[in-house]
């Protein structure tokens, strides 16, 4: 099993524009899922920040309010936010808050030696490694330039530094880089 925050991000470190948009992303076309289908396969488990929630609602989910569509996750699935958020009927959707570490434990029982999926955003994902609970980053890096939104990544990994694993580049355009994280007996700056 290992935590991996699998996401994607413009050239200069983005994962959404400063409206919450991903339309800079769907411009990208031609790789089908790009492996996103097996990477599924061995996710038993989802973690996910309130922003990256209400964007499934409004993309996705309630995208035609008339004619909502299913939870698009049957992974059990654990929202990380501070706020009341709209439920989903039928879905496997936990809301939680404070410390990731209690919560992990959940999650790893339900992931049940599967990998659990990071899907966003950038805090969570800093939250989970500042507690030890990080194994693999994959961004699929856009040849964009957003300017601001929201970040990859709010912490810091500097010593030891990502393990360069892979790097796929996608007829899209877009480019997959699979990145290790690296544990020191000093702890992870």
């Amino acid at each position: 099993m290992k935590i991996i925050y699998c996401t994607a991000a413009s050239l200069d470190g983005y994962i959404a524009d400063p409206e919450h948009s991903l339309a800079w992303l769907f411009q990208f076309d031609g790789d089908g899922d790009a492996g996103f289908g097996s990477f599924m396969r061995d996710v038993g488990a989802i973690a996910m920040g309130s922003h990256t929630y209400e964007w499934l609602l409004r993309n996705h989910v309630y995208e035609d309010p008339e004619n909502p569509r299913a939870w698009p996750h049957e992974q059990p699935t654990w929202v990380f936010t501070s706020r009341s958020l709209r439920e989903v009927p039928g879905a496997n959707i936990s809301f939680v808050s404070g410390d990731v570490a209690p919560v992990f434990e959940d999650m790893r029982e339900a992931a049940a030696g599967r990998d659990i999926w990071l899907a966003g955003g950038g805090d969570l994902a800093a939250q989970f490694h500042e507690r030890g609970l990080l194994d693999e980053l994959v961004v699929t890096i856009a040849p964009v330039l957003l300017g601001g939104g929201a970040p990859l990544f709010t912490g810091h990994i500097i010593t030891p530094p990502l393990r360069v694993v892979e790097v796929r580049p996608q007829a899209s355009g877009l480019t997959e880089m699979r990145l290790s994280v690296q544990r020191s007996s000093a702890g992870d700056a």
